[in-house]
């Protein structure tokens, strides 16, 4: 087996990170009080290709790989987890167009998410359904014209600040095989937002409710087929979690620099923290967690890029063993900051609240734990 990157994949991560350390992490920290990311950074971020990371190259986006996608996300992220996550479910929503919307819907509106002129949200949850998303009630009733809309989705990321929100509704109440998937415009009558939400982290993401209210959407704005947005939905999932796991991976290893550099110039008891045997160990146990995370999310990674009939599964381990790991080393280097990393201007404090999220979204880490013991059980 070959773990190295090759010259492309290295090319795409340098690309990445010079990007995020010129645009992005000189901003982060303002655009965390601000409570928004600007507008304008996307048609820059549309412009390297990322706004289609894995959007086939007939439809005019990069068609990357999914392990190719994983290095972006790593790279970005180490400027700043929120942004680059963000980009997550814009690529998310982008996918699930090019590979379930049609010809005409592709022609009339993925030039300009390739682009990001149109930035997307992913609306699936909802205030009573979260891990048990096939439970969604938003409902979506056929009109001479199309659909009427009514229902809220709750913890969206964009909601009032995305251009289109990729709607999982319900049509029939056939359980998942009742859910369908809508393509709502910015503007359209009927759509509205609650007020942006207070959270631990990921505070640069503007997240609001996303309310329904007869909303009428015309019929052409119906993604594939009415009764197959649950599989819709759910077949992004795999790739989200290894994304939301490369942004937990990016975001520590900034903290673990930043930790190895700190370390080298405290001084404690006539010499350099780094030199204390107690806290090399704790340096040493945090690079082994991290290398071990990088290799099973590439290996999941690499599980879903060739179809491997264990590819889900493997998503599951690799998003649940990464994301906790993130959080246990931006955690550990807060520690070995001593009461600097509790300071907004040394920037740990920051990465501890945006990595506990990923825990909890794309599934939970417990219902990660449910997909992969019922694939043991499955198969024993």
């Amino acid at each position: 087996m070959d773990f190295a990157l090759n010259e492309e994949q290295t090319a795409i991560f340098d690309m990445a990170h010079a990007f995020g350390q010129e645009n992005i992490a000189p901003h982060a920290h303002q655009w965390e009080k601000d409570g928004t990311i600007p507008k304008e950074l996307w048609p820059e971020v549309g412009a390297l290709g990322f706004g289609g990371l894995y959007v086939s190259e007939e439809t005019g986006g990069a068609g990357l790989t999914r392990l190719d996608a994983t290095l972006v996300f790593e790279a970005l992220s180490m400027a700043c987890p929120s942004v680059a996550a963000f980009l997550s479910i814009h690529n998310m929503c982008a996918k699930m167009l090019d590979t379930f919307a049609s010809d005409e819907m592709k022609e009339r509106v993925m030039p300009k998410v390739l682009t990001m002129e149109t930035v997307l949200s992913y609306c699936l949850t909802e205030p009573g359904s979260g891990s048990d998303a096939a439970a969604l009630k938003t409902r979506c009733a056929r009109t001479n014209d199309g659909y009427t809309l009514n229902g809220t989705k709750a913890f969206i990321s964009g909601g009032g600040y995305s251009d289109a929100y990729v709607t999982m509704v319900r049509t029939s109440d056939d359980g998942a095989k009742g859910v369908s998937t809508v393509y709502v415009e910015d503007g359209t009558p009927g759509l509205s937002f609650g007020g942006l939400e207070e959270k631990m982290g990921w505070r640069s993401q503007p997240t609001a409710l996303v309310q329904f209210d007869d909303c009428k959407v015309g019929a052409e704005n119906l993604v594939g087929e009415e009764g197959k947005g649950f599989k819709y939905a759910m077949a992004g999932l795999d790739g989200g979690r290894l994304n939301i796991s490369a942004c937990s991976l990016g975001a520590a290893q900034t903290a673990l620099t930043k930790t190895l550099e700190y370390m080298g110039d405290r001084k404690a008891f006539g010499q350099s923290i780094d030199q204390f045997q107690g806290l090399q160990f704790r340096l040493a146990d945090m690079e082994i967690e991290l290398q071990a995370a990088r290799t099973f999310l590439r290996q999941a990674a690499w599980k879903l890029d060739t179809g491997a009939p264990d590819a889900t599964k493997f998503c599951a381990m690799a998003k649940k063993f990464v994301t906790e790991t993130g959080s246990k080393v931006v955690d550990q280097c807060l520690q070995l900051h001593g009461g600097y990393g509790y300071l907004a201007d040394y920037g740990i404090e920051k990465l501890v609240r945006d990595l506990r999220v990923h825990q909890i979204l794309e599934g939970t880490n417990e219902i990660m734990r449910v997909i992969v013991a019922r694939d043991m059980l499955k198969n024993r």
